[in-house]
């Protein structure tokens, strides 16, 4: 274990899908859906508020040991009619499962999805902010956001240092690309000044819609998370 080493977190909504994690230990994430890869030497489980034990917090992680590539159909055969079905889904190899004392909790309750962070991070947090660097929590709040609003967006990072690396939002419009970054903006480009509140990021949110409104709207509508 080093400080540096990334740990990817997962959200588990159903206490089936928590079972085969703990049992069988392997846990699914969507191609499509994937943050910015499956690169992390750890992976850390949310509960998310449907599971009655333990929920709203992560509890569990464990050393990823390989993936596969696989369709969702394959992975869960019991439920063949399933909308995505056919989709590919990267089956992450677990090692050992460990609970995680004391949790990480979300007395804010934030909204959660696939996250990166660092071992360090990790094992000091007490809280799912705790999580984040400023620029990560405020390009994931972006990012959230717009996606509510049925914007299908690429997140991109330029640099595996999280103290260092820059983020970018691309989204596909009609007539063009519209990027957004925290680092140097050009071309263009929006530039995403990490803030420190709720307003600040609405702000990011409104320059992004008014340019891709201008490039005729997004190409692709963002769908609900996977169930």
């Amino acid at each position: 274990m080093y400080p540096e080493d990334r740990v990817l977190v997962g959200v588990i909504n159903r206490k089936k899908d928590l079972r085969r994690t703990l049992n069988e230990h392997w846990y699914r994430v969507p191609r499509d859906r994937a943050p910015h890869g499956i690169d992390a030497e750890y992976v850390a489980f949310y509960l998310s508020t449907g599971l009655k034990e333990k929920n709203g917090g992560i509890h569990y992680y464990a050393r990823r040991t390989g993936y596969e590539l696989v369709r969702r159909r394959d992975l869960l055969p019991d439920e063949p009619k399933h909308p995505r079905a056919d989709a590919l889904y990267y089956k992450l190899e677990l090692g050992e499962i460990h609970e995680k004392i004391p949790p990480i909790l979300n007395p804010t309750a934030r909204a959660i999805g696939f996250l990166f962070t660092t071992w360090d991070r990790f094992v000091k947090a007490a809280t799912i902010a705790d999580l984040y660097s400023k620029a990560d929590w405020f390009v994931e709040r972006v990012a959230y956001v717009l996606k509510e609003m049925g914007i299908a967006l690429e997140q991109h990072w330029q640099d595996e240092d999280p103290a260092e690396r820059i983020a970018q939002l691309r989204i596909q419009c009609m007539r063009g690309i519209v990027t957004a970054t925290t680092g140097e903006a050009a071309n263009g480009s929006i530039s995403l000044l990490p803030g420190e509140n709720e307003d600040d990021v609405n702000a990011s949110v409104i320059a992004i819609q008014e340019a891709v409104a201008a490039l005729g709207g997004p190409v692709f509508v963002s769908i609900p998370p996977e169930r």
